[in-house]
């Protein structure tokens, strides 16, 4: 549904960046949903979108290059290839609680549009563009570093999708593919907290907790990764 005022001193504290013109912002968050078809062009965070998607992959491509000198383009494309997908930039939007900030229509809303991989990464990508626009390439290369960061940390770049590479390690051993299952939820329905069980052939069953399902799933892989020394754990 269409929000009211926002707190939009919190939120772009959260950010990082303080917006010259706050529309771009309230653009980057509203979803075609919540716009007339005649006006989805100019009001929805579609073309934010586009931008950001294009300033994010080169922000990120700079920042491999300056870190790893010695990895070859293969190595380097791999790598930011799982940096800019869609899963990584929702769980950058889940980390700065964009989607209790989107501007949704009805529809999408009672569907958990809040909560979508697709919708959260596009958001992210289009608050990238709407801080380019608003404050240039070294705002947005700031924004970028900073919250990609962790991702590239140690070269553990692949952290970025614990379910992909959970999935795949399981494939590669013949295995059927990891199941999660919700085993619990607690919290009041504004911060809730869900906890998934990761089941895997005959390998122990693990836990996680998170404020989302899929933050929760994505900490459960990880905790079986971590379990069978596919990867150290992220501090």
């Amino acid at each position: 549904m269409k929000r009211g005022a926002r707190d939009s001193e919190k939120l772009q504290f959260r950010l990082g960046y303080r917006f010259a013109d706050p529309g771009l912002l309230d653009r980057a968050l509203t979803h075609s949903s919540a716009v007339s078809p005649a006006r989805r062009v100019e009001q929805s965070y579609q073309r934010l979108e586009f931008l950001g998607d294009r300033v994010l992959g080169l922000v990120v491509a700079d920042m491999l290059y300056a870190r790893y000198p010695k990895a070859n383009e293969g190595e380097l494309s791999r790598t930011l290839n799982t940096l800019v997908r869609k899963e990584t930039c929702a769980l950058i939007a889940r980390t700065l609680d964009l989607g209790s900030e989107l501007n949704l229509g009805d529809s999408e809303a009672r569907t958990g549009g809040a909560d979508k991989d697709a919708i959260l990464g596009d958001v992210t990508e289009a608050v990238i563009g709407a801080i380019f626009l608003d404050g240039g390439l070294e705002k947005a290369y700031q924004f970028v570093e900073r919250l990609f960061e962790e991702f590239l940390a140690d070269g553990q770049a692949n952290k970025a999708d614990a379910k992909t590479t959970l999935q795949e390690w399981a494939q590669a051993r013949g295995l059927e593919p990891p199941t999660y299952s919700q085993t619990d939820r607690r919290g009041p329905d504004h911060a809730p907290e869900f906890t998934i069980t990761v089941t895997l052939g005959d390998f122990p069953t693990l836990s996680a907790t998170g404020p989302s399902k899929k933050i929760a799933e994505h900490k459960a892989a990880e905790l079986f990764l971590v379990a069978q020394k596919v990867w150290k754990e992220r501090k």
